[in-house]
């Protein structure tokens, strides 16, 4: 016989039943436990993953705007096929594949391809660099990884833009919200697709008319600058407009461009420090790539997005490294992009894929460059090179130009004081600025970089801050500007 189990004296049995019931209840009260504790301190995250970690800024926080935070959930994006991530062998394929992107990924129709294509066709080199001697140092699908297991800080707000990929920016020292947003900018270098590599080659003319294309402007200086620094201020504050009135555009220019420089606040998109590793800087250029040249020069970008560190308190990525970008720079309040024609001169902003080695210029948020390569914007002898692209703005309010018989618009508000040729900002109309512990390095107008005239177009890169040529003169107006394309 099998002895029955032993059991304390005294003591009455357990039996079926009343185990069920000890059981239930213990479970219940875990379940119970751990409904507040996931109530109090979130859900479990995935092994491996950690939270982003943010620094304290001086500049407000940008609220995120209330269409975004009612708006339905975004749609999948589709899916990547190899098609999708294959380099292309020539131009022509490569142009090809970037349209048919525009068309899966964003949603353009046909017809607004179809007059992209008109734009480019004539282009002899618009594309994402010459594919012989491009070597991209990170691939689509390793981006798709990265971005895969980072928590994005900032979401589109498509309700919004309207459109795919862009946010809403404005000016937060002032109290605005996304609500109050007038202008929306692409959270990524044309062709604004993330994990897709930026388009570079491109005039300022032809980059205007892309965004044309999809209702969309290239965007003033003052609202990338905003867009990088987490504040669009005001027009009237950004530009000295008033300032040196009837002299040449070239001495004008960087008269402006110093006055801006000797005021502004020195911040990055990332926050308040210089970190080139927190951003696409950590290329190469090709070993024969001494002036800029399509033989020579390879376009060694990153796919955009790929450092999700490198974003601006709006949510737009890469305004420090992989490609610099065209943009506007009104010298008059009538040439502000918003308005339409005629738009100013060019301005490039941003550093770009080689800056971890190699600082050509100084790339904070709010920095302007002297005249390099200056020119009108929609002049067809626009400059570009390997490593210069865009991306757009796309006003959210319909914008009236200002009267044009007033004289030169905005002339009195932006001279407000004028002190040995240099512009004192309006005491009583000038926004909170950074803390007056930031420091402003000055940069007078007879030290700023400048590079020797090229027998070509396409200009050498700026030389680094202090470097041999830092003494040298500017190069002549048409020199730079001048078509002559390098032998192919």
């Amino acid at each position: 016989m099998n002895p029955e189990p032993s059991r304390s004296r005294g003591r009455p049995g357990w039996g079926f039943g009343a185990k069920t019931l000890l059981a239930t209840t213990l479970f219940g009260a875990s379940a119970a436990a751990a409904l507040v504790l996931v109530r109090a301190f979130g859900p479990p995250q995935p092994a491996g993953s950690a939270p982003v970690a943010t620094k304290p800024s001086a500049v407000p926080t940008p609220s995120v705007s209330a269409s975004a935070s009612a708006a339905p959930a975004v749609p999948l994006d589709p899916d990547w096929t190899a098609e999708d991530d294959a380099l292309d062998a020539n131009l022509e394929d490569q142009r090809a594949a970037l349209f048919r992107k525009l068309r899966k990924f964003r949603g353009l129709s046909a017809e607004q391809v179809a007059a992209m294509r008109a734009i480019v066709e004539p282009e002899r080199w618009f594309g994402q660099g010459n594919p012989k001697p491009t070597a991209h140092p990170m691939t689509r699908a390793e981006c798709r990884a990265i971005r895969a297991r980072a928590v994005p800080r900032v979401l589109e707000d498509r309700v919004r833009c309207g459109a795919r990929h862009m946010v809403p920016i404005y000016d937060s020292t002032r109290g605005e919200t996304g609500r109050d947003a007038k202008v929306c900018i692409d959270q990524y270098e044309f062709p604004n697709i993330p994990c897709e590599y930026p388009t570079t080659w491109v005039r300022a003319q032809v980059a205007q008319q892309l965004c044309a294309v999809e209702g969309k402007r290239l965007c003033d200086a003052h609202e990338w600058e905003g867009a990088c620094a987490g504040a669009v201020l005001p027009a009237e504050i950004e530009y000295a407009w008033g300032l040196r009135l009837g002299e040449e555009m070239e001495p004008r220019r960087i008269a402006l461009q110093y006055d801006h420089n000797q005021r502004r606040q020195i911040r990055w998109a990332y926050g308040q420090e210089k970190d080139h590793t927190k951003c696409a800087t950590g290329s190469r250029k090709n070993r024969g790539c001494v002036t800029p040249s399509w033989e020579e020069c390879g376009t060694n970008t990153y796919p955009a997005g790929a450092f999700p560190d490198c974003v601006s308190p709006f949510g737009a990525y890469d305004l420090h490294g992989n490609a610099a970008e065209h943009m506007n720079l009104p010298m008059a309040e009538r040439e502000q992009a918003r308005y339409g024609s005629p738009l100013g001169q060019t301005e490039m902003k941003g550093s770009w894929f080689i800056f971890a080695t190699y600082e050509a210029h100084l790339d904070d948020c709010r920095w302007r460059a002297p005249d390099w390569h200056g020119g009108r914007v929609l002049s067809p002898s626009s400059h570009m090179n390997y490593h210069l692209g865009f991306r757009c703005c796309k006003d959210l309010v319909p914008v009236l130009p200002p009267n044009a018989d007033a004289g030169v618009p905005g002339a009195a508000a932006s001279a407000a004081r004028v002190d040995g040729g240099l512009r004192a900002p309006p005491p009583s109309t000038a926004p909170a600025r950074a803390p007056a512990a930031i420091p402003v390095a000055p940069e007078p107008p007879a030290a700023i970089p400048a590079e020797p005239a090229a027998a070509t177009s396409v200009a050498p890169e700026l030389p680094a801050v202090g470097g041999p040529a830092a003494a040298a003169g500017p190069a002549s107006e048409a020199s730079i500007v001048s078509e002559v394309a390098p032998t192919e």
